[in-house]
């Protein structure tokens, strides 16, 4: 833990998410980005009850959104006023969406904005060599790393599974756990893009892409846009939807760089989510025995295990096994990825996480509901940073 930091998030102030919104998600969606994400402000204003015109503040993530969608762009063909209060660009990638709730509190708490949207979108499906192509533009590892085939995220996941393995054991067992259970919710989720029923065996007939992950362990990669709109929780309880209090958030990062995070990192089992999990446990006055859905950032299956450790469910070493015994039903131990997650739905960086979350906390799933949900937990890994969000029923 030493080589890891995290920073005190806590503050006044009750904050709501109130609205979630999406496209439908695709292989590949021609139209342009702005066009997607504006589609999915709107749905998540209509799902609030809210319009264009009640928005005073925005924020998305970082690393990408600035270049590629503009705020200034993408308010305008949302239909939102420009004398916008608040604007902010998180931390990278997933990290930035789902510990955008602090930024969006902020905001409320200041006066600054009263209605606060996050938007996100990508069209992978534009770039050439996909995600890859992030680390492909990168000297060091054009220069020394790649010659060696030491490239590419299923590589670099693979390697933290086999060091796993090294040091804790690793059966395939495992790791088809975390791609069944992810699969199969994705069966009652409408717009999923990989439902399948899954058992141990057809696990095993799927490609080999990087040893022991197969492609059933590896994210989807896909065009799409998401959005969630944030207001006070007193705002909150005179809209239509049921109140999904923004409980805790947490944010951590590994003392190493995103370029050193995935290759040279001291530590390949211990994940920025061992800060980010505690301090929003901490920030909500929660533990994890209080959760009862984790929609965890899946960009690979031993991901997800090693978050269970992490974020405090298990202790290290045990998350394999977790995985194997607590059960993939919505009624078991610690429903996980509930839609499908980034496996079997869509990568969309964990913004459709926490579009689940909402809708889970809310009871609106139908056949996809965790009975009694009213603790979700939402997680994101945006090297090096890991973000913790924890929702919770306004009962």
């Amino acid at each position: 833990m030493g080589d890891m930091t995290g920073w005190d998030t806590s503050i006044a102030g009750d904050i709501a998410i109130v609205g979630v919104g999406e496209t439908e998600y695709a292989r590949r969606d021609d139209r342009p980005l702005t066009s997607m994400i504006a589609e999915a402000v709107g749905a998540a204003l209509r799902d609030a009850g809210l319009t264009a015109a009640d928005v005073d503040g925005m924020v998305s993530e970082s690393a990408q959104m600035p270049h590629t969608a503009p705020a200034e762009d993408v308010a305008h063909a949302a239909g939102i006023r420009p004398d916008l209060g608040f604007l902010a660009y998180g931390v990278g990638y997933g990290a930035g969406l789902v510990s955008a709730p602090r930024l969006a509190q902020l905001a409320l708490a200041s006066g600054q904005a009263s209605v606060v949207v996050c938007w996100f979108g990508h069209r992978l499906s534009a770039q050439h060599d996909g995600p890859r192509s992030v680390h492909a533009n990168d000297q060091v590892k054009a220069t020394f790393e790649m010659p060696a085939g030491w490239y590419g995220q299923p590589v670099y996941f693979a390697a933290m599974a086999q060091r796993y393995d090294h040091e804790f054991g690793l059966p395939a067992h495992a790791l088809a756990a975390v791609s069944t259970e992810a699969h199969r919710h994705a069966l009652t989720t409408p717009g999923a893009l990989r439902p399948r029923e899954m058992t141990f065996e057809s696990y095993l007939e799927t490609p080999m892409v990087a040893e022991p992950l197969r492609s059933a362990d590896c994210c989807l990669v896909n065009d799409g846009a998401t959005a969630f709109v944030m207001t006070t929780v007193d705002r909150a309880r005179d809209l239509p939807r049921p109140v999904v209090r923004v409980a805790g958030v947490g944010l951590g990062r590994s003392a190493v760089s995103g370029v050193e995070w995935f290759t040279q990192n001291t530590d390949y089992l211990v994940t920025p989510a061992a800060i980010s999990g505690p301090q929003a446990f901490r920030d909500a006055g929660l533990s994890p025995a209080d959760v009862d859905l984790l929609e965890a950032y899946d960009c690979f299956s031993i991901n997800t295990i090693l978050q269970y450790e992490d974020l405090g469910f298990v202790a290290k070493g045990e998350g394999a096994d977790f995985a194997m015994t607590k059960g993939i039903g919505l009624d078991d131990r610690l429903p996980t990825n509930t839609h499908g997650g980034l496996l079997a739905h869509s990568f969309m960086l964990g913004a459709n996480h926490v579009v689940e979350a909402v809708r889970q906390v809310r009871g609106e799933r139908g056949e996809g509901q965790v009975p009694g949900a009213e603790v979700g937990m939402v997680t994101a890994l945006g090297v090096p940073h890991h973000a913790s969000l924890l929702l919770t029923a306004d009962r």
